[in-house]
């Protein structure tokens, strides 16, 4: 495209960025809104123009501030047409900001499906899986692992067609780059014939949870425990691949909004004012509405899916899956020896095999992630302070890795003790960002070693 038939993207000012559980926000200098390759390169070229810093955003699901910049915010969100469908390979290559939702609708009308995603489908596929986004599974993969193709636009205006076969080193560090290379602009995906999965979910106890571990983490395709802190109630949730007619779970108004998201959050409403209110409200809320078995049969992004009911402060982190049963009675000690400590529900516990990508959580061991939570009821703060650091001081100790979507305290020098290959990824990442663009706070803390983000020189 020549530079008279272009289109000028519109730099908008006065833009409030905020996450989706509004616990992080920024004022970018400049917004832009791409709908096409040419519109990141303008974008690229208006960040150099004004000596001006850029990070890519889409959906803001992640609980921490790795879209937040002070310069030019590029959305991509309307980049999300598809480009190219192999009906016979089953390989699909879609803009890079298409929605997981908008994906599993294409491959659902086509017999396809994803082979693994996680608890939504809110986020871009660009964002899932520069951030490592998961399911559970032992011998599943993580979202990146699907990817077979990618085309990255460097801040040198480059464009990269990136694979196995071509620049297979960038390739693997583009797979979980947080932002910090380019802009991802298309992805092709390894896909798989649609199917549907049989779930079962029944409670179990703590103890039986920690005993039998390791024969339940392999009992099935698709395995996660829930532990409801403050007691010794657990749920195993295990879904297998099956060719049975549909039995789609019933949605009951009543029992699973009102009660379940209403009653709920006001129920934690009032722990913030009550704290000790807590155990009661994690038993409760497990005897009605997790004390059944369940089972149910559907497709496999739906199984998949669940409602992350309201805001939250959230934190997970990945530990060697053989060593998660210390991590998890670990924490359930912490608890009781902390009267003061009050826990929401639930603690979440999810598998993922481990891969060959330089910045996944999942590199070089198969993997389990530990999640916690502490709802934010009604927009309100909650306390969590010696809950998360009690949390991340086990996880740390047991060679944790924390998730890159969420926050957390991490310097470069104990982030390389955790990934042998963060030395070979920075060298990639100067290599294609020189200019430090795609470097806002986030990476430059985490990555860089840095304690503040490049400053504006220029304003608008």
């Amino acid at each position: 495209m020549t530079t008279a038939s272009r289109k000028p993207i519109q730099l908008a000012k006065g833009h409030s960025f905020q996450n989706w559980a509004k616990t992080f926000s920024c004022q970018p200098e400049a917004y832009v809104r791409a709908a096409s390759e040419d519109d990141v390169l303008q974008a690229i070229e208006a960040a150099h123009r004004h000596k001006l810093p850029m990070r890519v955003v889409g959906s803001g699901h992640s609980p921490s501030d790795i879209a937040c910049t002070n310069g030019i915010m590029l959305n991509i969100d309307d980049m999300n047409r598809v480009i190219h469908i192999d009906v016979e390979k089953r390989q699909v290559t879609v803009e890079a900001g298409m929605k997981l939702h908008m994906l599993n609708d294409l491959l659902d009308r086509i017999g396809c499906a994803v082979p693994n995603l996680g608890s939504i489908s809110e986020q871009t596929i660009a964002g899932a899986i520069s951030t490592g986004t998961h399911g559970t599974g032992i011998n599943m993969g993580s979202l990146a692992t699907m990817v077979i193709e990618l085309r990255l636009i460097t801040s040198s205006k480059e464009t990269l067609t990136l694979s196995r076969s071509n620049s297979p080193d960038k390739f693997a560090a583009a797979l979980c780059a947080l932002g910090a290379l380019g802009v991802i602009t298309r992805v092709t995906l390894q896909v798989v014939p649609a199917f549907q999965i049989k779930t079962e979910q029944e409670a179990i106890t703590f103890r039986q949870m920690i005993d039998n571990f390791e024969p339940q983490v392999k009992s099935a395709d698709f395995v996660r425990f829930w532990w409801f802190p403050h007691t010794d109630d657990c749920i195993v949730w295990k879904g297998n691949r099956t060719n049975e007619p549909a039995q789609p779970s019933k949605i009951n108004w009543i029992k699973d909004t009102l009660l379940g998201v209403h009653v709920y959050e006001m129920s934690l409403f009032m722990s913030t004012l009550v704290p000790s209110l807590v155990p009661s409200i994690n038993k409760r809320y497990f005897e009605r509405f997790f004390r059944k078995s369940v089972s149910t049969i559907d497709k496999s992004f739906r199984v998949f899916n669940f409602d992350c009911l309201f805001s939250q402060y959230v934190t997970e982190w990945a530990v060697d899956w053989k060593r998660a049963p210390e991590a998890l009675e670990r924490l359930k000690k912490f608890i009781e020896d902390h009267p003061e400590v009050v826990a929401h529900s639930p603690v979440e516990i999810r598998f993922v095999k481990g891969d060959d990508i330089p910045l996944s959580m999942c590199q070089g061991r198969d993997t389990c992630f530990i999640g916690i939570i502490m709802y934010r009821p009604y927009g309100f703060d909650v306390t969590k302070e010696t809950y998360w650091k009690g949390y991340e001081d086990i996880m740390n100790d047991l060679g944790g890795r924390p998730h890159w979507a969420k926050a957390h305290l991490l310097t470069p020098k104990e982030l390389r003790e955790r990934y042998p290959m963060l030395d070979s990824f920075n060298a990639i990442r100067a290599q294609l960002d020189p200019t430090d663009m795609f470097a806002n706070d986030y990476i430059q803390r985490h990555l860089l070693g840095r304690s503040t983000a490049p400053k504006i020189h220029a304003k608008l």
